[in-house]
């Protein structure tokens, strides 16, 4: 299995959800106008360095056309979706290269191709994804392949019984998630306060998530 970590400027996504407590507290300003933010702000990612900006209202708009400064910067979307349909057993998610229980895939335009990484107390690591298995995959529900390219993500989740959780989510909330790993994770089980922060992470994101039949998809 080849695997890579971000770096460099890639790890700039992650550092709003790595801070310290005092640092989290600080009033966030919109990175673009400099307008103070209220919590829950929207983000917009910048796709040549898939770097995370904090933005208001009025300047996240500006991105949710397509071409928008001229595709550089791209809006995150705020849909969530269940996707029940989606059947992963133990044999395709081994034949996915994950050597974890939890991973998220997006299709990276810049690069032209489906990327899977998942979180570590390093950062988000990338996986070599096999592409049959990850057609496979993608064919087993539309809302996969309705992805929205850079911003959208289908996030995975194996459960402590075997079984498995698919959700497409907004990328930031997989930049989320593995800020919760890498700020709590402790040894070689992650320990009680990662569970604990991990398992409130998807309860969350079950109760803001709808079923993928009851959408509609493009």
């Amino acid at each position: 299995m080849s695997a890579q970590r971000f770096s460099g400027q890639p790890l700039s996504a992650l550092r709003r959800f790595v801070q310290l407590p005092a640092q989290e507290a600080a009033v966030e300003k919109c990175e673009m106008c400099s307008q103070q933010l209220a919590p829950g702000h929207r983000h917009v990612v910048n796709l040549d360095t898939r770097s995370l900006m904090c933005t208001c209202p009025a300047c996240y708009l500006l991105f949710t056309q397509a071409g928008a400064a001229q595709g550089k910067y791209k809006a995150v979307p705020a849909r969530y979706l269940r996707l029940p349909a989606v059947e992963l057993t133990a044999d395709k998610w081994e034949a996915l290269r994950i050597p974890v229980g939890m991973a998220f895939f997006f299709y990276n335009s810049r690069l032209g191709r489906v990327t899977g990484f998942y979180p570590s107390p390093a950062g988000a690591t990338e996986s070599m994804l096999a592409l049959e298995s990850w057609r496979e995959l993608a064919c087993a529900d539309a809302a996969i392949d309705a992805m929205e390219p850079d911003v959208e993500a289908l996030l995975v989740r194996r459960g402590r019984e075997g079984g498995f959780e698919c959700f497409l989510v907004p990328i930031d909330a997989c930049y989320e998630l593995t800020g919760i790993v890498r700020r709590r994770w402790r040894g070689f089980d992650g320990g009680e306060d990662a569970r604990r922060d991990i398992d409130a992470f998807f309860d969350a994101l079950r109760e803001k998530s709808r079923a993928a039949d009851e959408a509609h998809l493009p």
